[in-house]
């Protein structure tokens, strides 16, 4: 059985991600943007109290607001930092990106240590996480669905009745919405979407409400 808790970070409001087995206690922990200590103290104790072992931090894409703690947690827990290299560039120009949106941290380039694909797995307990790329928020965005447990994270590619932004290095509103038609769409209806950003929803709704599509 696969658990998954969200919790709310930085002036950005970015949803990050914990999914774990509950009886091997192996977790993946989905986009760390964590800018303050007291936000990496909430993930760190959540993971101490639940006496989990972090193998993969997963990013759906490089952008900051997603990725600011993922070398400090891969560092503290051990586990790689996992995206596309097509996102690469954006990763390793980091410090430019806080310095873009005026952010008081302090931070390093971010390389990825596994470069992920389209049709790539994870393996958690017993259920596989399948990768699906999905550019257009940016060129190596990805999205993480879990059949098993009708779950998909997909990062800024698609939000409760909106799309991600595509006015940032590498964005393309065409290749977004052909990504969420060709790869979002298709899921079965009742599967939950849990975005970088906002509330959740489901297939269902966004293809019945979401005024993009």
């Amino acid at each position: 059985m696969i658990n998954a808790t969200m919790m709310t970070v930085n002036p950005f409001g970015e949803n990050l991600y914990i999914l774990w087995d509950e009886a091997s206690r192996d977790a993946v922990v989905v986009d760390p943007g964590m800018m303050r200590e007291a936000e990496r103290k909430m993930v760190t104790d959540f993971i101490d109290g639940q006496k989990l072992d972090v193998k993969h931090i997963l990013l759906t894409h490089l952008h900051v607001d997603h990725i600011t703690s993922a070398r400090w947690l891969a560092d503290l827990t051990g586990a790689d930092v996992c995206g596309s290299t097509l996102d690469a560039q954006l990763g390793l120009e980091l410090p430019d990106q806080v310095a873009h949106f005026h952010i008081n941290i302090q931070v390093e380039p971010l390389t990825i240590d596994r470069d992920l694909a389209d049709g790539d797995t994870i393996a958690l307990g017993d259920e596989t996480i399948q990768v699906l790329h999905v550019p257009g928020h940016s060129p190596g965005g990805l999205a993480f669905y879990l059949p098993e447990s009708g779950l998909l994270l997909s990062g800024d590619t698609i939000f409760n009745g909106s799309v991600g932004r595509t006015d940032l290095w590498g964005g393309d509103m065409a290749q977004l919405i052909s990504s969420i038609r060709e790869k979002v769409l298709p899921l079965p209806d009742e599967t939950v979407i849990a975005s970088g950003h906002g509330p959740t929803t489901t297939v269902a709704d966004e293809k019945r409400c979401n005024p993009f599509l």
